[in-house]
């Protein structure tokens, strides 16, 4: 533990006075992840920010190989924050969000601005209704991997479903479907 951090919470919530610790900073989005209402929502809204002006340009492969080292680091750090917290995947803890919506957007960019905005409220209603294997994860998996598990089959099922109507606007603008 870091001299300038606190010590465990009671609460399972961390706050603004976590972000002294840059192992916390980063695991709650820069600092996303402490505002309220729905800190989730407010880290996707930092993921999608991060995603369109640095990530979106880049290559898929490169998309991807960011979205891993996303999900490995998450897995860390997040580890690390609740265990120095003494805490249980909080909500200010939104790393995951960002790895589960890069996910999401996996091979897209800003020229495809209309599913951008779909992926993004797809990612934030199965990772708030957690349907199926979210929520399996969600209960089953615990630890830094447990934070970052739930947010990555999120991210999966919302990019399957975001895929399915890509390529279905793709076959119907060219004419392969009515």
């Amino acid at each position: 533990m870091t001299d300038a951090a606190p010590g465990p919470v009671a609460d399972n919530r961390l706050d603004w006075s976590h972000a002294r610790d840059p192992e916390a900073l980063l695991a709650c989005g820069f600092g996303s992840g402490f505002l309220r209402p729905a800190p989730g929502t407010w880290g996707t809204v930092a993921a999608l920010g991060i995603w369109w002006f640095l990530i979106a340009p880049l290559e898929p492969p490169l998309q991807l190989l960011i979205v891993l080292a996303t999900a490995l680091v998450g897995s860390v750090i997040s580890g690390r924050v609740c265990r120095r917290y003494g805490v249980k995947d909080p909500g200010a803890i939104v790393i995951d969000e960002f790895a589960g919506l890069w996910l999401t957007l996996l091979g897209f960019n800003q020229d495809w601005w209309v599913f951008v905005v779909v992926g993004f409220l797809l990612f934030r209603l199965f990772d708030i209704w957690k349907p199926g294997p979210v929520g399996w994860a969600d209960r089953q998996l615990s630890g830094g991997f447990g934070v970052m598990a739930d947010d990555l089959v999120a991210g999966c099922l919302a990019a399957l479903v975001l895929q399915v109507a890509f390529f279905g606007f793709i076959l119907t603008d060219a004419g392969l479907l009515p």
